[in-house]
């Protein structure tokens, strides 16, 4: 009921916003364009507003998720009208702030004391009001200046009402004939997991503690130093950076930026996250990344991270660098390796599918290309395969959409492929190299040692129970003889009554025929017979 009440909520915002003409314009849609000039509203005087402004006022009076959803269609600027792609940018950074007395309540009420007594300075003016939380300034006890992100209050409660919604959307989807290849219902509860997740400033703190440490020998990006004893579930304290905003191109241009060595710099710290390190930032829009000094990348906001399993690594290293060469058999080798396409599909059909896709592609300029068309076009493709959009990849696809559309506003001539090829082969050559195999057996040699002592008992174990196995079967074996020995003597019994029975028969109609001596060697034979039957 709830979910309902929802679903009519957001009609009701659409029509507000005059969206709904705009959603029946729609290819899926356009068929039921006619009906709205059965509505009444179509007949009142509309809003001045463009169509970006009302797609962006329309998202943030919808709530977070919707927010989250307009911020990762604001990095393709590429695949968007410009009115549009300009009001979704403005989602980033400016979603409307709650009162600063609120987040006051909510700091004193984690941390125990009041503001002025953890704080020697707190700004009430908030530097960023997102999605799901808010940014104040402050200066610390020891005069540190800090920044502060509070959770919104009643965030939780919104978030679970929408994704109830979305539940029942993704229900619904999956009775289309598309709807099971493109795991809704998963895709949901993955999204689930990820925004819940993001509530929890401990986490975040955790996620930003490691991405530091991992480039903390690298100049490429700076991550905020956490103060854990301010560090709340609700509540996340880190030193205050100072950069230039990533998408502010004028300001960079005024001091001597290099875009594009800034684009290429974003394209090999996406690859190193991934392929590397296997922790990477997936919420990497504008509005969370920052220009410090020599082209330095500086991150914030690390509510959403992900990781992929060794061999989804591997396969999609496999993949990219097959895609790089145009090398179309391998990509088909690799995706039926990794499991992403069913069993049983003919590979050299997928093959001719996937040139088709990307032959046309690749005969442009590189600077045109654009990977996101390329992903798209391949899951065009793949409803002839039934090849399964796997959730666990949702994120990765994000973030690489993410980092293209960031690059090519950077630099419009950015080549993703010349930047990426060189920096995978020598990951993959280093990674699953002899000696980084040597390396992975001696972090492992501790745990092997410790199990060692336990090896000589483990194998008698196991050969004791390949003995019994074998007498098990020998014994079975014996069984299975004597039951077939059995029905072959009873199939031979059986035979021969058939047979002493059918020769009495006949001697008794030789009998009535007075053919005595055919009688009576009728009747012999059926004696014998019968006694070979007992």
């Amino acid at each position: 009921m709830r979910s309902l009440l929802r679903f009519v909520r957001i009609s009701r915002v659409l029509v507000r916003y005059r969206l709904d003409n705009l959603i029946l314009s729609t290819p899926l849609l356009k068929s039921f364009k006619p009906l709205i000039y059965l509505t009444p509203w179509h007949y009142f005087p509309s809003s001045k507003l463009s169509r970006g402004e009302r797609i962006r006022r329309a998202l943030e009076e919808l709530g977070p998720i919707f927010i989250k959803f307009g911020q990762t269609l604001s990095t393709r600027k590429d695949l968007l009208p410009d009115d549009i792609g300009d009001e979704l940018a403005k989602l980033q950074d400016k979603c409307p702030p709650f009162p600063a007395s609120e987040s006051k309540e909510i700091i004193e009420k984690a941390l125990g004391a009041s503001v002025s007594e953890l704080f020697s300075s707190f700004d009430d003016a908030p530097l960023a009001s997102a999605s799901i939380a808010q940014v104040h300034s402050a200066v610390s006890l020891d005069g540190e200046e800090i920044i502060i992100k509070v959770v919104r209050p009643n965030i939780k409660k919104k978030i679970k009402r929408d994704i109830r919604l979305l539940y029942a959307f993704a229900a619904l989807a999956e009775k289309h004939p598309d709807g099971k290849r493109l795991c809704p219902i998963e895709a949901v509860a993955e999204f689930e997991g990820i925004i819940y997740n993001e509530l929890n400033m401990m986490a975040e703190a955790a996620n930003a503690s490691l991405l530091g440490k991992n480039f903390a020998a690298s100049e490429l990006l700076y991550v905020p130093k956490v103060h854990w004893d301010y560090c709340r579930a609700n509540i996340l304290v880190t030193e205050r950076i100072y950069g230039t905003p990533i998408s502010d191109i004028a300001t960079l241009k005024k001091n001597s930026v290099d875009l594009k060595v800034l684009a290429e710099n974003g394209v090999v710290i996406f690859f190193t996250q991934v392929f590397e390190h296997n922790f990477f930032h997936a919420d990497m829009h504008p509005g969370n990344i920052f220009v410090g000094e020599g082209e330095q990348y500086i991150g914030v906001d690390f509510g959403i991270m992900g990781t992929l399993s060794d061999d989804d690594q591997y396969y999609l290293a496999q993949n990219f660098l097959a895609f790089f060469n145009q090398d179309y058999k391998r990509v088909a080798q690799v995706h039926l390796e990794s499991g992403w396409v069913p069993e049983g599909t003919n590979i050299l059909e997928f093959e001719n599918a996937v040139r088709s896709v990307c032959e046309p592609i690749f005969q442009k300029p590189l600077s045109e290309i654009s990977f996101g068309l390329v992903l798209l076009s391949l899951f065009k493709e793949a409803r002839r395969f039934n090849i399964s959009i796997q959730p666990q990849l949702l994120l990765l696809d994000k973030t690489l959409l993410n980092i293209e559309g960031l690059g090519r506003t950077l630099y419009p001539d950015l080549d993703l492929w010349a930047t990426a090829k060189p920096f995978l082969e020598k990951l993959v050559k280093e990674k699953y190299s002899v000696k980084n195999s040597l390396k992975q057996i001696s972090e492992q040699l501790p745990e092997l040692m410790a199990e060692l002592p336990q090896l000589p008992m483990l194998a008698i174990k196991a050969l004791k129970q390949l003995e019994k196995g074998a007498e098990g079967q020998k014994i079975a074996k014996q069984q299975t003889d004597i039951i077939v020995k059995q029905l072959k003597e009873n199939a031979t019994k059986q035979s021969a009554v058939i047979i002493a029975a059918t020769l009495i028969i006949l001697a008794g109609i030789f009998t009535t025929q007075s053919l005595w001596l055919y009688a009576g060697i009728s009747a012999l034979v059926a004696g014998v017979f019968w006694l070979k039957s007992r």
